[in-house]
């Protein structure tokens, strides 16, 4: 079967973010700005720390998500076995890149089956929020079945679409076509966003449409416009530096929703990952450090994991948390534009440096 547009276009993203510089120029995550309060008594032993968590039912050594990549071709296929691979072994989350690929073109499905190689990780289809407009809860269930996932993420990636020449510029009843999805899927549905981030207001639009989580992934790390940019000289440039930093876009998203929170974009270590976590994220994800990492095979993916959890971990010991819900409540400091954003946004960065379980532990 011939290729199609959207195969060229998926294997053109996938070279342009291997071989070019994709992040964010001058906008950051935000995770500078902030600090943990040191607790120089920790009364902790570090081996001891607990970074285990579970979601949906399906336990995790860590809370970590490998973000969705890729699918759709040969060296899309070997990607994701690599990263599946090092899923299985770490025993955290991962995400397929947009099946829209394979159910254009059922030759396909198999550079997204990973199951072979990872039988037990919680695995996340993807749809497009622009195909839930030509695809009914029938077909993308099957096309969830096909891979064997666990829960499907629908992606919100407007500003790309709107950059892109050949993108979908129609996002009328979007908040509808979810709605209707959830209210049919068998599997939870997570919204997320690829990269400009998800405010208060979105937040609660896609609760109250019955989304099950919602992964922020904000601005600060890979920029859709870069990449469209870079795929399409001439676009509007301006749109590289689009979007809402992550880590306003955590707080955002915690302070309306209790659903699962996943925090993702511009998440580089173990170190942003416990901040995001202390900030009101449950999970922390990440694309573009694994997609570089699987350039070893799976052992450099289990490789950057491994650093990961130990990064976490530290984190952890050395502000006084024993555990996951100890970390939520740790001390914060946030100081610089992020403070400066917060206060806007009438968030209180005091309550961050002041939280009252972690003052009492110390006394």
């Amino acid at each position: 079967m011939a290729k199609t547009a959207t195969q060229d276009r998926k294997s053109s993203h996938l070279s342009i973010c291997s071989k070019k510089n994709v992040e964010f120029r001058e906008k950051r995550t935000g995770f500078d700005d902030i600090d943990f309060m040191h607790c120089a008594l920790p009364e902790l032993d570090l081996d001891k720390i607990d970074v285990s968590c579970s979601i949906f039912g399906k336990k995790l050594s860590a809370p970590f998500l490998i973000e969705s990549i890729t699918g759709g071709s040969a060296e899309a296929g070997k990607i994701n076995r690599s990263l599946a691979e090092a899923a299985q072994q770490a025993g955290v989350a991962m995400g397929l890149g947009s099946q829209r690929a394979m159910m254009e073109n059922a030759s396909l499905i198999n550079t997204y089956r990973v199951r072979d190689v990872a039988p037990d990780i919680f695995l996340l289809g993807n749809i497009g929020i622009a195909q839930l407009l030509e695809y009914d809860a029938k077909r993308i269930q099957e096309a969830l079945e096909q891979v064997e996932a666990d829960a499907l993420f629908i992606h919100m990636n407007a500003l790309q679409e709107a950059i892109q020449p050949e993108g979908n510029r129609n996002f009328e009843k979007c908040i509808s076509s979810i709605e209707k999805l959830t209210s049919q899927l068998k599997l939870p549905v997570i919204a997320k966003e690829t990269g400009a981030g998800i405010s208060k207001e979105v937040a609660l639009s896609l609760k109250n449409a019955g989304v099950k989580g919602i992964d922020a992934a904000g601005a600060g790390g890979t920029s859709w416009g870069a990449v469209e940019l870079l795929r399409n000289p001439g676009a509007h440039e301006s749109f590289w530096e689009w979007g809402i930093p992550t880590a306003l876009s955590i707080v955002e998203v915690a302070s309306v929703c209790n659903l699962p929170l996943i925090a993702s974009g511009g998440v580089r270590s173990g170190i942003d990952a416990a901040k995001a976590i202390a900030l009101g994220a449950d999970y922390a994800g990440a694309a573009l450090p694994f997609l570089k990492s699987a350039e070893k095979g799976s052992k450099g993916v289990a490789e950057e994991l491994a650093k990961w959890k130990e990064q976490l971990k530290i984190c952890m010991f050395l502000s006084g948390s024993k555990n996951l819900a100890s970390l939520v409540n740790s001390q914060l400091l946030i100081t610089g534009k992020t403070a400066e954003l917060f206060k806007l946004r009438g968030i209180s960065t005091e309550g961050f440096a002041n939280r009252r379980e972690h003052s009492r532990a110390i006394l």
